[in-house]
C-alpha cells in the first residue's frame, strides 16, 4: 500500500483575475503546506495575477489556460497537467492553518479505500462559526437538495468541536477538495457542462455510485471567505444553483423522472418566494435554469451514471425544505 507524504501533494489553486485574493491567501498556503506543491491555475486572468506569483513566489507553478473554462473546465484542463498522486483543489479564497496537511494524509494512509476528503472548513470573517460551503461535510436529501453538517440552508452552525471527528459523508466541498489523481482521472474528472457549482456534488455522487469513499476529518482546518466570484445577490449564481442540481438528479439519481418532477415544483415554489420578496431577477433566473435543463437534456441523460451499488443510502433524510421552511428545524443534530 502506498504510504503518503506532503510530497505526494499537489496543492492546485484555481483562479481568475484573483490577484487580490492571492496576495491575501496564498502566503498561508505557502506557508503551512510543507513539501507539497502549489499550483495556480489561470483562467486567462486579464488582471496582473501571473506577473505578481511570477515576482513573488517563483516556488509557486503556474499553468496558464487560454480561456475562462470555470471551475470544473478549469481543474479538469490543470489537473490533466499534475502528476503528484493526490490533488488538492483549494479556492484562492482560503486561508490554511498549521499543520493542515497532516490529519489529511493520516486518513489517507490509514484507510485505503478513500478516494476523497474534506477538511473542516470555517469561517474567515467569523472564524468562531461554519462556512457555507461545506461546513463539516455534505449529503444531500432525496430531492437533490445539498445540506451539511454544521448548515442546513443559512442557518450556520457554530463551532464547539461537535465535528471534530473523522466520518465518511456524501460530498466534499469544492473550495477544499482532495481526490486522488487516478480516481479523478477514472472519474473523467469534472463535469464541464456545470462550469461551475455543484460540480463537486457530481463528482462526488459519481464517486459513490462507482463503489468510492468520501470521507470528512475534522482534525484538519482552514477558512474559507466564500462568494468571492459569483456572490449569492448575483442571478447568475441562482441559475447555476437550479440547474445544476436538476443536472445532477438527471445524471445520479435511481429514479430520476419522478424527483426531477418533484424538484421543478419546489423550484417554483422557491421561484414564488423570490418574487414576494421583491427579487425577480432570481425567479427569472430560475426559468432560465429550466429552460437550459430542457435544452440539455439528452445531452446530459447520456451521461447517467448510476448503478446499483449503493442504493438510497445517500438520503440521509427525505427533505431538508420541509425540516427547514416547515418545522422550523434549523440544526441536524444525528445523520
Amino acid at each position: 500500500m502506498t504510504n503518503y507524504s506532503s510530497n505526494d501533494i499537489a496543492i492546485a489553486i484555481i483562479n481568475w483575475n484573483g490577484k487580490h485574493l492571492l496576495e491575501q491567501f496564498l502566503p498561508s498556503v505557502t506557508k503551512y503546506s510543507g513539501d507539497a506543491t502549489v499550483y495556480i491555475i489561470d483562467n486567462a486572468s486579464s488582471d496582473e495575477s501571473i506577473p505578481f506569483i511570477e515576482a513573488n513566489y517563483p516556488q509557486v507553478k503556474t499553468i496558464i489556460l487560454d480561456d475562462n473554462y470555470g471551475y470544473a473546465g478549469g481543474y479538469n484542463k490543470g489537473i490533466g497537467q499534475i502528476s503528484e498522486p493526490i490533488i488538492c483543489c483549494l479556492n484562492n479564497d482560503v486561508e490554511v492553518t498549521n499543520d493542515w496537511l497532516d490529519p489529511i494524509i493520516d486518513s489517507f494512509n490509514r484507510d485505503h479505500t478513500c478516494a476523497i476528503m474534506q477538511p473542516k472548513i470555517l469561517d474567515y470573517k467569523n472564524p468562531e462559526s461554519f462556512e457555507y460551503a461545506g461546513a463539516a461535510g455534505g449529503f444531500v436529501d432525496k430531492y437533490g437538495y445539498p445540506f451539511c453538517r454544521g448548515r442546513l440552508f443559512n442557518a450556520i452552525e457554530q463551532d464547539n468541536g461537535q465535528y471534530d471527528d473523522e466520518r465518511e459523508i456524501f460530498w466534499a466541498s469544492g473550495a477544499c477538495l482532495f481526490i486522488k489523481k487516478t480516481v479523478f482521472t477514472n472519474l473523467k474528472g469534472f463535469d464541464a457542462e456545470f462550469f461551475a457549482h455543484i460540480e463537486e456534488i457530481d463528482l462526488c455522487w459519481r464517486a459513490f455510485n462507482t463503489g468510492y469513499t468520501v470521507k470528512y476529518n475534522g482534525k484538519s482546518k482552514i477558512y474559507h471567505v466564500g462568494g468571492s466570484t459569483l456572490k449569492n445577490s448575483n442571478p447568475q449564481k441562482t441559475f447555476l444553483n437550479f440547474r445544476n442540481s436538476l443536472y445532477a438528479l438527471l445524471k445520479n439519481t435511481p429514479s430520476p423522472s419522478k424527483l426531477i418532477f418533484m424538484r421543478l415544483l419546489l423550484d417554483g415554489i422557491a421561484g414564488v418566494r423570490f418574487l414576494v420578496h421583491l427579487q425577480p431577477r432570481h425567479f427569472l433566473a430560475i426559468i432560465k435554469a429550466h429552460l437550459s435543463f430542457y435544452k440539455n437534456f439528452s445531452k446530459i441523460q447520456s451521461k447517467r451514471t448510476y448503478t446499483k451499488n449503493k442504493q438510497g443510502s445517500y438520503f440521509k433524510i427525505t427533505s431538508a425544505v420541509w425540516l427547514y421552511f416547515v418545522l422550523r428545524i434549523k440544526v441536524l443534530k444525528e445523520l
